[in-house]
């Protein structure tokens, strides 16, 4: 007897041997079968979905949930657009800390919004003797008050109380992470938001590092949630790069550095396990530190990598040689450059065929970049609703020569490269239907074109949040179609997005979302 039958559904299975449905079979949380394989059977509950759509439910293949879920509980100055209505919000934020010396934390900042950044001078007036670590949207920069600056070594770089990249890595330092309960809390906060927007599974970008990691246990925190059984949907955590450590290890085995125990790509079940190994190699284009070949338009500023090249480089290469998935952050140009000589580099060394190497972000890839994605095998993991939100600013800063080239879609499907559509959350938009009109429309929320050659299909807009983020995750043996014998994850839709105009599919109702073919946002 199947667990349960959908029925009178209009099924876009993604699978190219069945790909439209209109019967599916449940069976302790796998799809036993399709259409005429299961009408007949008898089924614990039968659903009628009175000809609603269904596909498998979105992969987001590069998300940070803590931090997300952290955010929504902040407060933030993200609304404010003049510098005495962001301190409105700070002082108020420090008078409701108990003691002079707490953290006070802020978030939603956006240079762009004000013309320029805050600075610590600015801080200090509302400070009320605590604490203050403003956190930028992009997660590669903060600012903080004159108190938080002198606790740290004179060789750490600011501008006014700005700090970018490593630098904000040293202020985080300073603190004691966040409890285990807190993290928890924020992941489920954080993945119910997810299965709201037809998220089944996810790439956790990050865990334990100083950069964007909140804790060295974080990894605790997941298991937490998934022994209370809180753990909303699939998560794959990807480990810091810099929580890898030099390891006393026979030759033969070939591993420099490894996380303690040897952990590496595949550990754990269904619900929670490793990763890749995420490395970053620059920072970001919203706070400018994006690493670019030619400068920022109007500037001769190039943005900046994380750290040396070479040390990047030996980090690419100890990873891939102890056998590491690698999920390479590169935004700008020349931080792809790096990371494309990087891999190539360790695969040489060690051939992998089936590595799977991701390039995170691809933000800005070069024409003469792309056939070197595809020789490689490379996968890119890209954000369309960066430009969907921030598109217009993007474009500018980058140049009318540069800004086609910018989070590319048709450009790495015709060359034939793996393209995997993801959000970056919270950093913007996770919701995946409005990434996949921006896909397919290439129009910013002001309306300005951008990149117009380079849209893709609705068909192949809904392959990189499906298919082809199984493929990515090393998922796809069980994930990213409804193939009989795949898990039963699948999201239940108002409308179909290949029949509707382009400019109404961000709007389409999720009606349901089913992990393990249970509802994680009731019918």
């Amino acid at each position: 007897m199947l667990c349960t039958r959908l029925t009178n559904a209009h099924i876009l299975t993604m699978d190219p041997d069945h790909p439209v449905a209109h019967d599916l079979g449940i069976w302790r949380g796998r799809v036993v079968g399709l259409d005429e394989a299961v009408t007949g059977l008898p089924a614990r509950e039968v659903v009628d979905l009175q000809g609603a759509t269904v596909l498998p439910g979105f992969i987001d293949s590069h998300v940070h949930l803590v931090w997300a879920g952290l955010k929504a509980a902040t407060p933030s100055i993200a609304p404010c657009a003049r510098v005495e209505d962001v301190l409105a919000v700070v002082a108020e934020a420090t008078a409701r800390k108990a003691a002079p010396g707490d953290w006070v934390d802020i978030a939603g900042y956006d240079q762009r919004a004000l013309g320029r950044h805050l600075t610590a001078a600015e801080l200090d007036r509302v400070s009320h003797g605590r604490k203050v670590f403003v956190m930028h949207d992009s997660g590669h920069a903060c600012v903080v008050n004159s108190a938080v600056l002198a606790l740290l070594p004179a060789d750490v770089p600011h501008q006014d109380g700005f700090l970018a990249e490593s630098a904000m890595t040293a202020v985080r330092r300073l603190r004691l992470p966040y409890s285990q309960e807190e993290l928890a809390d924020a992941i489920e906060h954080a993945g119910r938001a997810c299965l709201a927007e037809g998220i089944t599974a996810c790439a956790e970008a990050g865990i334990g590092g100083g950069l964007l990691g909140h804790s060295p246990v974080e990894l605790g925190a997941y298991q937490l949630l998934r022994d209370r059984g809180r753990l909303p949907l699939r998560v794959q955590l990807m480990a810091a790069g810099d929580t890898l450590r030099p390891i006393g290890a026979h030759a033969d085995d070939g591993i420099p550095r490894s996380l303690d125990l040897g952990l590496r790509t595949g550990f754990g079940d269904d619900w929670l396990s490793l990763g890749a190994l995420k490395i970053y190699t620059d920072g970001g284009m919203m706070a400018r530190t994006a690493a670019l070949t030619a400068p920022y338009e109007g500037t001769t500023h190039t943005g900046q990598l994380q750290d040396d090249p070479e040390r990047l480089t030996e980090l690419v290469v100890d990873g891939h040689l102890a056998g590491w998935q690698l999920a390479v952050h590169a935004i700008g140009d020349r931080a792809a450059d790096l990371a494309l000589d990087t891999l190539e580099r360790a695969q040489t060394l060690r051939p992998r065929p089936d590595a799977r190497h991701r390039v995170e972000h691809a933000g800005l890839i070069r024409p003469d970049q792309l056939p070197r994605f595809a020789r490689l095998g490379v996968s890119a993991v890209v954000q369309p609703n960066f430009l969907r939100y921030f598109g217009d600013d993007y474009a500018d800063v980058m140049g009318e020569a540069r800004a086609p080239w910018m989070y590319r879609g048709r450009g790495f499907l015709d060359h034939g490269v793996t393209l995997v559509g993801s959000s970056d959350r919270p950093v913007t938009d996770g919701s995946p239907l409005r990434a996949i009109q921006f896909m397919v429309e290439r129009i910013s929320l002001s309306g300005r074109r951008i990149g117009p050659d380079e849209g893709v299909t609705v068909d192949e807009a809904l392959r990189a949040y499906t298919v082809a983020g199984a493929y990515a995750c090393r998922w796809d043996d069980s994930a990213g179609s409804l193939t009989p014998g795949k898990r039963a994850d699948l999201v239940v839709l108002g409308d179909d997005p290949r029949r509707v105009d382009p400019s109404r599919i961000g709007d389409i109702e999720v009606v349901a979302t089913l992990v393990d073919g249970r509802e994680g946002k009731r019918l």
